[in-house]
């Protein structure tokens, strides 16, 4: 790799990382708003949102790295354009096809990772992130008692606790409602309680200390009204139903997976259309990252004497928009209204004849430029918007004063 290379690879690699970090944050950001609100509405505890936002990661990368690659390419070819580094460099005979090495090296590292993390880290991914959500659902992973409301554990248990101090550890004000195994009712209040752990795994003890136990046993009918000082009270621990087996879903199959559901004639007609527009979509996705660097060449280098960041935000567009067009073909290739290779292969087909013609106008066109029109028709807004701003109109009027 020569001097050139090198400059290339360190102009890419800074708006590159950059660009993954910023998008994993913000995503990351506004997703564990909503997952502190759900964990507290569920009475989980705390440290599983950590849990769930590490397995939605692979997720937001998986559309994450190509965003970061197309602005790490884009950026830097920018720079070279408006530096006339880039005129200085196709002086000499280095031409585009010739800078895009470097792009291309990125393209294909990334494009692998990519791969890796669509096709086999997200699947397990995702499943873990339904898991959690239906442990937290269903109380496994254990549930906060809130102070001064009613908490259920299962269907046989309501607890009440007016204090908590310690972290837990001292508890005063109680009240328990259960029932026993032979479903008669208890209720019990304390002064204050303490849990404990016991030899068997299923069942707690809940220590309580100065209160009044009511049991309505069903051979008489007084209830037993018994006062204590230490009362241990066993507390079974709830059974819960297990949670459903990896590949309810298609995204939570790995690429050969569905290859192999896709190909069985023994599958539903349902299934192997689901399966293989799932397959595709991921292929389509990865692929299209070969396509980048020809695009952030013909959109990052602004025409001459402009300086217009058009092409930056009509990048971002483009991606978003040919990753939507490929969700609506998954989705209009799993209900069979076309084949799934039609309906995500066409996309990237007319994707990629664009990407190579806007390239071949900036590569090989004298003076081509393939977004000229729009950049003047975005000159020309802002130009417009900025005469009519009310701070702008009160300097033009006061140049006009001046002359």
């Amino acid at each position: 790799m020569n001097s050139i290379d090198r400059y290339m690879a360190r102009l890419i690699a800074v708006p590159l990382i950059s660009t993954l970090l910023i998008s994993a944050m913000l995503l990351v950001l506004d997703r564990m708003l909503r997952l502190f609100e759900f964990v507290a509405t569920e009475g989980g505890p705390v440290s599983v949102v950590w849990r769930m936002l590490a397995n939605l990661l692979p997720e937001y990368l998986g559309l994450g790295i190509p965003i970061g690659l197309m602005l790490g390419c884009l950026l830097a070819f920018r720079r070279l354009a408006t530096s006339s580094e880039l005129d200085v460099l196709r002086a000499v005979g280095i031409g585009y096809t010739r800078l895009l090495k470097v792009p291309f090296m990125y393209a294909l590292a990334l494009a692998a990772l990519n791969l890796a993390i669509v096709g086999f880290v997200q699947p397990w991914s995702r499943y873990n992130y339904e898991q959690l959500r239906f442990e937290l659902r269903s109380g496994a992973l254990g549930a906060s008692i809130k102070v001064g409301e009613f908490t259920s554990f299962g269907a046989k248990m309501t607890l009440r606790i007016e204090e908590s101090k310690d972290e837990g550890r001292q508890l005063s004000g109680i009240f328990v409602q259960m029932m026993t195994k032979d479903g008669t009712p208890v209720a019990v209040t304390a002064q204050s309680g303490q849990f404990l752990r016991s030899d068997d795994p299923d069942v707690i003890i809940f220590r309580l200390r100065n209160g009044t136990l009511v049991h309505q046993d069903k051979s008489s009918p007084v209830p037993r009204v018994l006062t204590f000082t230490t009362h241990n009270l066993p507390i079974p621990l709830p059974k819960y139903e297990q949670f459903r087996t990896r590949g309810g879903k298609n995204i939570e199959r790995t690429l050969p997976e569905l290859a192999v559901i896709g190909r069985n004639p023994n599958s539903s007609p349902e299934d192997r259309e689901t399966s293989r527009a799932a397959f595709h979509f991921r292929l389509a996705e990865v692929a299209s990252m070969f396509l980048l660097p020809f695009l952030a060449v013909a959109l990052g280098v602004p025409p001459k004497r402009s300086t217009s960041a058009l092409g930056v935000f009509l990048s971002i567009v483009m991606i978003v928009t040919y990753h939507k067009i490929n969700e609506f073909g998954q989705s209009f290739g799993s209900s069979g209204g076309v084949d799934p290779i039609l309906a995500l292969w066409g996309p990237f087909a007319i994707f990629a004849a664009l990407v190579m013609w806007m390239y071949y106008q900036i590569a090989y066109v004298p003076g081509g430029q393939p977004i000229a029109g729009l950049e003047k028709v975005f000159s020309k807004l802002t130009k417009f918007i900025l005469r009519y701003m009310p701070g702008r109109r009160r300097k033009l009027r006061r140049e006009e004063a001046a002359s």
